[in-house]
């Protein structure tokens, strides 16, 4: 099964999911668990960097959007 999500949707679900990670992160035992020694990501991540993808998830559906408003620009001949 599809689920069909408008761009405003999408970009909303994501900014949402934004916001939870900054209110975990802002917690006490977030903090602490993650200033502990055992605390390990295979890529040394943290909550911050999900954050940050996201952002930029999102200012690329920007960037779409935008250019979809103004039209894309013709490049060579179309077959």
């Amino acid at each position: 099964m599809e689920i069909k999500l408008t761009t405003s949707e999408i970009r909303t679900i994501l900014q949402g999911c934004q916001y939870t990670l900054r209110l975990v992160g802002s917690s006490k035992d977030y903090r602490r668990l993650q200033l502990s020694e055992y605390f390990s990501t295979s890529n040394n991540v943290v909550l911050n960097d999900a954050f940050n993808v996201l952002e930029e998830i999102v200012d690329a559906i920007d960037q779409v959007e935008q250019v979809n408003q103004q039209g894309e620009p013709e490049y060579g001949a179309r077959n």
